[in-house]
């Protein structure tokens, strides 16, 4: 399929699906909830609309395409088609941000102070990445740090968790980490749209090269491609896309794992391709999992957005690796 046609399929999907999840949740509205959004007395059903699923589709549409947009990255340009967000720390990084915050009270100063924490993190991370691979870092070692960055924000995690003062702060760690955009608002979204635009604007800066990468460092070399900035460049927009993420969502897994994974062969399997159906398969596989969250959850059974996206990714990986033994010589 040709990038342009498989864009705009995905654009299209991405337009229906956001507009009926508008219409997704336990109170029932219709279009005039819509119509009332341009009035000058807007009613209870246009608040909800307007204060709650607006931005909670908003901050969802942000998240999936942060989440994708880097699985699709990192992906190409590790050569490593297991390869997602997590595989290089941000992930935890951000994580272990939010729950310092949590853990300490801090979350409880201002409005931003947990995203805020949880971006502190994340930039905590990448620092921490860089100083444990070098600035010359192959794509192994690169790896190979990220997973020591990530062991160690989660090894962090569980300490805080364990030393909880009180089950009530433990439970709201515990529920924070899950993942959920139920408590989206217009602030986390303000805060959230700097930092993910960013990170995908430089990911797609990056998409060229990685059609170059996937002929070997040697041929990217000798085309031009500077191995050291596009590593730099990789690791800072996904440190935006999937930190700024995090820090306002929680942690939402395997996003970046499947989507790419799913539109690969529509592409071609041509790496720089890739990334703009990633972000607009992230957003539209997000968007579709939080209409599933509000349709399955109710009074005494709340679900989680990080809890259904990994119930769905952990069988896809698994289903991978199996595939991936297969084929190999």
């Amino acid at each position: 399929m040709k990038p342009f046609s498989l864009n705009l399929a995905l654009a299209g999907l991405l337009l229906l699906f956001s507009g009926l999840s508008l219409f997704c949740g336990n109170a029932a509205l219709d279009l005039a909830s819509l119509t009332g959004l341009f009035g000058q007395d807007p009613g209870l059903d246009t608040l909800i609309l307007q204060e709650i699923r607006l931005p909670r589709l908003a901050l969802g549409l942000l998240v999936g395409a942060g989440l994708g947009g880097a699985g699709a990255v990192l992906q190409g340009f590790l050569r490593n088609p297991l390869a997602d967000p997590g595989v290089v720390g941000v992930s935890a990084s951000a994580g272990f941000g939010a729950v310092l915050a949590l853990y300490f009270g801090l979350s409880g100063l201002f409005a931003l102070a947990l995203p805020l924490a949880g971006v502190i993190g994340a930039a905590s991370g990448v620092a921490l990445l860089f100083l444990i691979a070098g600035p010359r870092a192959s794509a192994t070692t690169l790896i190979l740090s990220g997973v020591a960055v990530n062991a160690l924000a989660g090894a962090l995690t569980a300490l805080m968790m364990n030393l909880s003062p009180n089950p009530w702060a433990l439970a709201e760690i515990a529920y924070w980490l899950m993942g959920s955009l139920k408590d989206a608002s217009w602030n986390e979204v303000g805060f959230a749209v700097p930092l993910i635009l960013s990170g995908l604007a430089i990911l797609l800066f990056c998409a060229p090269a990685l059609d170059a990468l996937s002929l070997g460092e040697d041929a990217a070399r000798s085309l031009g491609i500077d191995l050291s900035r596009l590593r730099l460049a990789v690791v800072a927009g996904t440190a935006l896309a999937v930190g700024g993420g995090v820090a306002v969502a929680g942690a939402i897994g395997f996003v970046g794992l499947v989507v790419p994974h799913i539109l690969r062969p529509l592409t071609g399997y041509r790496p720089g391709a890739l990334v703009l159906p990633s972000m607009l398969g992230g957003a539209l596989l997000v968007v579709l999992a939080d209409m599933a969250i509000r349709l399955l959850s109710g009074p005494g059974l709340p679900l989680y957005l990080g809890v259904l996206t990994a119930l769905i990714g952990a069988p896809f990986f698994l289903w991978l690796v199996r595939a991936s033994q297969k084929v190999a010589p």
